[in-house]
């Protein structure tokens, strides 16, 4: 009597089966077909309580003076901010004081974007412009990357457009969602998350849609809003890559509803 047929039953019927029996199919997690989990989930599930290594103490004022000099120009977007000498008479929602610690996402000339962690004292004039979701000036060590000065240009020198500016004066468009990723890095759920948002724009009043991408806080509350395919109701100055666009989530969750 053969014994291999006996110690292989099932060998020859898997093999001349249906295709759903392959390996991959027997492997399968149920879990796989049920409902893609929410941007709130995928948030907290990619980034938890993680973050970027914390560096070493802030720049000196002679060092500082040395980068401001000779450091590449740059634009950093302010992703999380947080300050080491808040007193606890400071209201929750002020901006940052002496002795902060800015996670920021820099952009140089001929450069990929990157994320670093910057300590440094800040002016209280300055603190109204640092807070998350702003765009500021920078200088860079060409030698280390993550030796970074950051500065609030002149006004005549700043091409940030206020959020507030465009949603009160710009025009009015729908928008498709058609990517989001979030950008902090240490993002646990307690404050409005950064996200990169690309978006398809439609104005009555433009021949055609365009493109955009942004980087702006999201509302915890309108986090829903922004997975694919949904629409956001957004206001814009001109038709461009996305500097004069703001996203309108008051409207767009009355939209939505």
């Amino acid at each position: 009597m053969n014994m291999a047929a006996h110690e292989r039953p099932d060998t020859d019927s898997d093999d001349s089966g249906s295709p759903a029996k392959s390996g991959r199919a027997q492997g399968r997690n149920p879990v796989d077909d049920g409902p893609r989990p929410g941007l709130f989930t995928r948030l907290s599930s990619q980034f938890g309580s993680r973050g970027l290594a914390r560096r070493g103490p802030a720049l000196d004022d002679a060092a500082r003076r040395e980068l401001l000099m000779h450091g590449a120009e740059g634009t950093a977007t302010i992703l999380s901010v947080r300050s080491g000498a808040r007193s606890a008479s400071t209201a929750p929602d002020a901006g940052p004081e002496p002795g902060c610690e800015f996670w920021v996402r820099i952009k140089l000339e001929s450069r990929h974007p990157y994320e670093t962690r910057v300590r440094q004292r800040v002016a209280t004039a300055d603190a109204e412009w640092m807070r998350p979701g702003d765009e500021v000036a920078c200088r860079v060590d060409p030698g280390d990357r993550d030796r970074v000065v950051l500065f609030v240009p002149p006004p005549g020198e700043t091409t940030r457009t206020n959020i507030a500016k465009i949603l009160s004066d710009g025009r009015r468009a729908r928008a498709t969602v058609l990517a989001a990723a979030p950008l902090a890095a240490d993002y646990t759920g307690r404050d409005d998350p950064i996200l990169r948002l690309d978006l398809e724009l439609h104005a009555w009043d433009e021949p055609s849609p365009w493109r955009v991408r942004i980087v702006q806080p999201v509302p915890l509350a309108a986090l829903e809003l922004v997975d694919l395919g949904r629409h956001l109701e957004v206001a814009f100055f001109t038709v461009d890559r996305g500097e004069s666009v703001a996203v309108d989530w008051a409207a767009s969750g009355d939209g939505n509803a």
